[in-house]
C-alpha cells in the first residue's frame, strides 16, 4: 500500500466536491437521517441531545449532515438514548466499512481478519504504525485539500485500523520500511519522534516482525514499488497495490506468488528486527 493512504480513510467533504473524486457516503447519510429524525421525535434540540451523548452540537450536526462518521460507542449509546430499538444499530457495520476510500474498502475488510500482512512501506510510516500526529501531518499535504472533517475522520478511522494490532489470536505482520522513510519528518521532528516511539512499542511485540532496508544496501528487490501481502483465514493470500488513488487487489495465484517470493527476498536484503529496532533507537537519540 502507499504510505499516504495505506492507511487512508475518509468521509465526505462537507462543500459540494468529495475528496479523491469518490461520490457522497450514502451509508452516512442516511445514518444521519435517522439519526435526526429519532432525536425530534424524542424532543431533543441538538444542544440538548449533543449534552446528553458528551458531544458538541456542531459535532451532532456533522453526524446528522453525513459529514462525519461517529464512531461505534456513539451509535449504541444513542440508540439506546433515543429508544431506537436497534434502528441506529443496524447501520454500525456498514457506517465502519464506510470510514475508507471506496478504493480501500475490501482490503480494510481483509485486513480486519487477515492471519498474516507482510507490508513492504517505500514513502511513508505504514498506517498501522502511524501515531494520530503523524497521520494528521501526512493528510494535510494532500493536494488537493482536504477539509478538516475529512482529515480528523480518516484520523479516527486509521487509529481504528490499529485495533488488529490488538488482536487475539494476533495475526503475523510483518514491515519492511525504506530507511528513507524514516529520514522524512513529516509534521517536524516532534511528531517523527512520537512515530519512533510507535514503532519500538509495536516492534516488540511477539507477533510484530518491522524491518529497515538501508539506502546503502547494493541489492534491493523492491524497486517495483510497495505493496502488501493479505492471508486470509481460508488460507488463501493475495495482494494489495496502490498508487495514486487508484488500487488493485490481485488474486491470480501466479501474480501473487511472485509478490510473495519478491517479499521474502526484500526481508533477506533488509536489517534483522533486531538490528533494526536498535537503528530506530539509534535514530531516536539523535532527534
Amino acid at each position: 500500500m502507499t504510505q499516504d493512504e495505506t492507511v487512508a480513510v475518509g468521509t465526505d467533504a462537507p462543500s459540494g466536491t468529495r475528496p479523491d473524486g469518490e461520490q457522497g457516503n450514502g451509508v452516512a447519510v442516511a445514518f444521519g437521517r435517522q439519526l435526526k429524525l429519532l432525536r425530534v421525535r424524542a424532543g431533543l434540540d441538538r444542544a440538548e441531545f449533543g449534552q446528553r451523548m458528551g458531544y458538541a452540537a456542531q459535532s451532532v450536526a456533522s453526524f446528522e449532515q453525513g459529514r462525519r462518521i461517529p464512531q461505534p460507542a456513539f451509535v449504541d449509546k444513542a440508540d439506546r438514548l433515543l429508544e431506537a430499538g436497534g434502528l441506529l444499530v443496524a447501520l454500525k457495520e456498514e457506517l465502519a466499512r464506510s470510514q475508507y476510500p471506496a478504493f480501500f474498502r475490501d482490503a480494510a475488510r481483509l485486513e480486519t481478519e487477515a492471519l498474516e500482512l507482510y507490508l513492504y512501506a517505500v514513502s511513508a510510516v505504514p498506517g498501522l504504525l502511524q501515531t494520530e500526529a503523524y497521520t494528521r501531518a501526512l493528510l494535510a499535504m494532500r493536494r488537493p485539500l482536504l477539509d478538516e472533517d475529512t482529515i480528523e475522520q480518516r484520523v479516527l478511522a486509521r487509529v481504528a485500523r490499529q485495533e488488529v494490532l490488538k488482536r487475539w489470536p494476533a495475526p503475523l505482520i510483518s514491515f519492511v520500511i525504506e530507511e528513507a522513510v524514516m529520514r522524512r519528518p513529516f509534521g517536524g521532528f516532534g511528531v517523527l519522534r512520537g512515530v519512533f516511539e510507535q514503532m519500538l512499542l509495536v516492534g516488540r511485540q511477539r507477533s510484530v516482525e518491522i524491518q529497515i532496508m538501508p539506502t546503502v544496501r547494493e541489492d534491493n528487490a523492491g524497486l517495483d514499488g510497495p505493496f502488501t501481502l493479505i492471508t486470509c483465514r481460508s488460507g488463501e493470500q493475495l495482494a494489495y497495490l496502490e498508487v495514486q488513488g487508484r488500487s488493485i487487489l490481485l488474486t491470480d495465484r501466479d501474480e501473487v506468488r511472485s509478490l510473495s517470493a519478491r517479499y521474502g527476498i526484500i526481508r533477506s536484503q533488509a536489517l534483522t528486527p533486531q538490528e533494526s529496532l536498535g537503528f530506530i533507537e539509534k535514530l531516536l537519540g539523535e532527534l
